[in-house]
């Protein structure tokens, strides 16, 4: 099956979103699988993680927990090129936190002599960090969740990912060493949606239960974050991971090829989608991705990917067209390979993460370019933003008025409790009057 079936805008002015293409993805059906799994985990604890663990890893780990020197181990057998790489993408991420998402605490409004209203920003206290550890052991992601929660203040970190046969049933070396070098002791070795319910509720003598949850995961750990919210804050609820590039004729096509490629590689319901009003180089593109493909390994997965409903070359008329079909699809990741490359960036206004140019990747952006990974999928761009400092933090109006600041504005507040039938609101403020 050819690679990449072409989805022609040219003649669509409105309602792109209708033509784009989409992977399916029933989180509603998948919750009545999770919805006992977390109900089991709450009622039984330990018992049904041991369970869930033999049923769905294959493996049940020594201690769920993983122990410090098993963290420390595999931070001193890292290859050391490795550990540079790790150290220098850490490096990144926390200063772009620091210098970029770090919000501080404003001076108050003064709305009346005597009448404040400031504004604190505080941390949450505790958060559980996901780190999947399917088809691809995502030890990225442990910077990615870590690192802005650090920098936000957070007291607490706790981190979970799957047990792996492999590596005796604790999760992949990798995520265990990167928890080490980022000072994460608190580290599970428990997956999928029954690790989301360990988070919300706690389990008696191993977890206490968080604030808030953060991280990707499957279909099971994205409706296990739906069942649980309001037990716990979650960051979203995440789908398949997706790849736009708007390009022109001015793009290199084996860079588009690559791209599309590289994200393909995530996942078989992953998107790739090129939208471009050169036909020259949509013709240019499908046989350099076939050609990149023959020379990958997972050629199997990617295939899929690429010939999926959710992955297509999208043909419009110019680029300003191309420019409201990429907001109307609102891409996760989202690559501008055009000339004047920066001036078209500038004029997107939905998408996760925006990749300027021919030289910064999407994969860049997974690894090292001090950018966050975690971003809105399935067009939640258009009204969500990615994991940042700010997505660990609250804000918290602090009221501090005066007797005689209170007296200047009581007639009026009276009233409009009043107005709403709510004298007891009225009084509050009436019984002031005499003391």
């Amino acid at each position: 099956m050819t690679v990449l079936r072409t989805v022609d805008l040219t003649g669509i002015t409105s309602d792109y979103r209708s033509h784009l293409p989409r992977a399916d993805f029933d989180v509603e059906a998948a919750l009545e699988v999770v919805r006992p799994i977390c109900a089991d985990v709450r009622a039984r604890g330990a018992e049904a993680l041991t369970d869930y663990s033999k049923q769905f890893d294959g493996i049940v780990p020594d201690s769920f927990r993983v122990p410090a020197e098993v963290l420390e181990r595999c931070a001193q057998e890292l290859d050391p090129l490795l550990a540079e790489a790790f150290a220098e993408s850490i490096r990144r991420r926390r200063h772009v936190a620091e210098t970029l998402e770090l919000e501080t605490d404003a001076a108050p409004a003064v709305l009346a002599d005597g009448a404040h209203v400031g504004l604190r920003t505080i941390p949450v206290d505790r958060v559980g960090l996901y780190v999947p550890g399917g088809l691809a052991p995502l030890a990225s992601s442990v910077i990615m969740n870590t690192v802005p929660a650090q920098v936000a203040g957070v007291r607490q970190i706790a981190v979970a990912s799957p047990p792996q046969k492999e590596f005796g049933g604790w999760p992949h070396p990798n995520i265990l060493a990167l928890c080490h070098m980022l000072g994460v002791d608190e580290v599970y070795a428990v997956g999928g949606a029954q690790a989301i319910a360990m988070f919300a509720h706690g389990v008696k003598d191993l977890c206490e239960p968080v604030s808030l949850v953060t991280g990707p995961g499957n279909i099971w750990v994205v409706a296990a974050k739906r069942q649980l919210r309001g037990v716990v804050g979650i960051d979203s609820e995440a789908g398949p991971t997706e790849i736009a590039i708007v390009a022109d004729s001015t793009a290199n096509p084996v860079f588009v090829a690559a791209d599309i490629i590289s994200q393909a590689e995530h996942d078989p319901l992953a998107a790739s989608v090129l939208i471009t009003d050169s036909s020259a180089l949509a013709e240019a593109v499908i046989p350099e991705v076939e050609k990149q493909l023959a020379a990958t390994k997972h050629i199997e997965r990617i295939r899929t990917s690429l010939t999926g409903q959710q992955s297509a070359i999208v043909m419009v008329r110019d680029i300003d067209q191309a420019v409201a079909v990429a907001d109307a699809y609102g891409a996760e990741h989202l690559e501008i390979q055009t000339a004047d490359a920066s001036a078209v960036a500038a004029r997107i206004r939905n998408a996760g993460a925006i990749f300027v140019g021919d030289h910064s990747p999407v994969s860049l952006g997974d690894y090292s370019a001090g950018s966050t990974h975690v971003l809105p999928t399935a067009g939640c761009a258009r009204h969500s933003s990615g994991l940042n400092v700010r997505s660990f933090m609250r804000t918290v109006h602090v009221i501090d008025y005066t007797r005689d600041a209170l007296l200047e504005i009581a007639d009026g507040v009276e009233r409009f409790a009043l107005a709403e039938d709510l004298p007891g609101h009225a009084h509050a403020i009436t019984v002031r009057r005499s003391q």
